[in-house]
């Protein structure tokens, strides 16, 4: 099922002319490639008057393979000749006979077979093996197979399970990751059972260990997919155990697009971490382009729980104090790798770190499911921190405050009391509280965070500014902008007397300052401070940063606040632009440009040129419900 380019593939053998062909079929394991010979070879069966199977997962195995060939053929002389002996005696059967097809199954090393194929004038070889080693310098084909597409996978479920749950297939297939064998075990399963799908389902994801541990009925223990894998890592871990170190970091991030280059932090050697990752790629555990590392989502689930003895086994060889040590040791170098790869730059000032969290941001979400809920290291508090502010940049909010409230949460456990970094998490989670809007809960978050910081640091500190500005905010938001006019100019004398003159927190601050006098109707005073805002971060700042946008908009707010509106639009069809260039598609404050241009375009009777502006805005009504910034900065 699924396979029609494949088999169209295989099926190009009998095309070929007279002479020797090999192809070979390599892949994960699971991903059918033992299946696709079969269906091979039944096909053409009646084309092939001699099909032979050999699993050739051993030098051993493929000469008692080939001794079996032999008895099949010629039964007295296999009565009397040695195992080697007979296998001789198949091979120079198959140098003079023509249509045979051979397949050694499962083949581990190029070098088990080399020999045969060296020997071989006439006929038809099909190899499957898991190992991506090359091939092609022996071989006349080579074909890599994947995984099963989302309809074929979804097909497959509900015609073997005999259910009809399409919605729940879809989603038990996805979490199967489209793995041929691990969707015929989950098939087998509920057909025999006949459990919903949907329990099936709550039992993966609940306990991966013991559901895939389960295999076919009437099949063999040992082609469980768990079962499959492990005795691959069992082998590799002989061979390269910094391959099997590797994969074991790997299993606590995403399933896809590592970036090889936070890898490299794994060994200060140069080569280490590219020479096991190609070992890891040539048992096709991991998919590998110049950039990034893959793994199927179930060889992950399946080494973290072979790390925390989910396995059955021999309960006299289970050491559970060196399994949950393995187990730490793993999750504090994959945070370790996470750590320094993280950019260390502002993000609120250097957007061009954003593609650097796009890129670490699932392996961050993956690596904080696995780590114990209470983790004593301050990097883990940091760096979800600083990617729940990642997200709150990019308008994704209900991300944004789950990492912020567990940043916050361990922060509180492994920082000292006090500690100024917890003013940090604080006014980080209580602006996104804010863009939420719940200025209410917002509120107490920011009081502690300043009386934090005036205890913690020396008076005039500009982190001290900082919480200031955080608290004017959210006055301004519960309407109490005379509250928040003292705390804003407190906030600027410390930024100007800390800062260097033409620092872009000054701007922030500057801005901020007009935003309220603005509110409190005294926009003749907030002019003067926007247009000097909009000064410093045009110099500060990279061409196109989205805070000019947010100082443009500003200034045209109040000039048309001051019936100044044709000087206004200008700035705004500038703030649009820089704001769909510099932000994510459906950003709010590209609703909020969107807005301020099509009002000021109206204002000046021009309504049929704010017209397919308010029918864009229409389609991001949502998102503009949930912007609670207004015409101020929320920093």
């Amino acid at each position: 099922m699924g396979r029609g380019d494949a088999s169209a593939q295989l099926d190009d053998l009998m095309l070929t002319g007279p002479g020797i062909f090999c192809q070979t079929v390599h892949g994960l394991g699971g991903v059918g490639k033992t299946e696709l010979a079969l269906q091979y070879a039944h096909r053409w069966r009646h084309r092939y008057p001699v099909r032979w199977w050999v699993t050739a997962d051993t030098p051993a195995a493929v000469e008692s393979g080939l001794a079996a060939l032999t008895a099949r053929l010629y039964p007295e002389l296999a009565l009397t000749a040695t195992t080697g002996e007979a296998a001789a005696w198949a091979i120079g059967w198959l140098q003079n006979q023509a249509r045979w097809l051979l397949v050694l199954d499962n083949v581990e090393r190029r070098s088990d077979v080399e020999p045969l194929l060296a020997q071989l004038d006439n006929g038809h070889v099909l190899i499957t093996t898991r190992r991506d080693v090359g091939w092609e310098s022996i071989v006349d084909r080579c074909m890599r197979l994947g995984i099963l597409d989302r309809e074929c996978a979804v097909q497959l479920l509900l015609e073997r399970a005999e259910q009809s749950d399409q919605s729940t297939a879809a989603v038990l297939a996805e979490e199967l990751g489209y793995l041929p064998l691990a969707l015929q075990q989950a098939a087998g399963y509920l057909r025999r059972t006949h459990v919903r799908m949907s329990s099936y389902l709550d039992r993966l994801r609940g306990q991966p260990a013991t559901v895939l541990q389960v295999a076919v009925e009437g099949d063999q223990t040992e082609r469980a997919v768990a079962q499959v894998w492990l005795v691959t890592l069992d082998r590799l871990s002989n061979e390269q155990p910094v391959a099997v170190d590797l994969l074991r970091i790997l299993s606590c991030y995403a399933p896809d697009d590592v970036p090889r280059d936070m890898l490299s932090g794994y060994a200060d050697e140069v080569g280490v971490v590219d020479d096991g990752l190609s070992a890891l790629a040539s048992y096709n555990l991991v998919t590998l382009t110049e950039t990034t590392v893959s793994t199927h989502r179930l060889l992950q689930a399946t080494v973290r729980s072979d790390m925390q003895g989910h396995f059955d086994t021999d309960s006299s060889e289970i050491d559970d104090g060196r399994q949950e040590s393995t187990w730490r040791r793993v999750l504090d170098r994959a945070l370790a790798l996470l750590d320094r790869a993280r950019p260390s730059h502002n993000l609120s000032v250097t957007v061009d770190s954003w593609p650097q969290w796009r890129a670490l941001a699932p392996h961050v979400e993956s690596l904080a499911r696995h780590i114990p809920g209470r983790s004593e290291q301050r990097s883990f508090v940091y760096l979800l921190g600083q990617l729940g502010f990642y997200y709150y940049t990019q308008a994704k909010y209900s991300q944004a405050i789950a990492l912020e409230r567990r940043a916050l949460e361990i922060g509180e456990t492994v920082l000292p009391a006090g500690h100024p970094d917890l003013a940090l998490l604080l006014n980080n989670l209580a602006g996104t509280l804010a863009a939420l809007a719940e200025p209410e809960e917002a509120l107490p978050l920011q009081r502690r965070a300043l009386k934090i910081s005036e205890a913690a640091l020396p008076a005039g500190h500009p982190a001290i500014a900082m919480c200031l500005n955080y608290l004017a905010h959210t006055l301004g938001d519960l309407g109490r902008a005379e509250e928040a006019l003292p705390l804003q100019w407190r906030a600027l004398e410390i930024s100007e007397a800390a800062l260097p003159a033409g620092h872009p927190d000054i701007a922030l601050r500057l801005n901020n300052l007009g935003s309220t006098l603005g509110v409190l109707g005294r926009a003749e005073e907030a002019l003067p401070l926007q247009w000097r805002a909009l000064e410093i971060s045009e110099a500060a700042l990279p061409a196109g940063h989205p805070y000019i946008a947010l100082r443009l908009n500003n200034l045209a707010h109040t000039l048309g606040v001051l019936g100044r509106a044709e000087e206004a639009l200008p700035l705004q069809r500038r703030a649009l632009e820089i704001s769909e260039a510099a932000l994510p598609a459906g950003h709010p404050y590209i609703a909020l440009r969107l807005n301020s241009l099509a009002h000021t375009l109206a204002v000046l009777g021009r309504a049929q040129e704010a017209l397919p502006l308010q029918r864009r805005l229409v389609q991001l009504r949502q998102l503009v419900q949930h912007e609670r910034f207004g015409a101020r900065d929320p920093n």
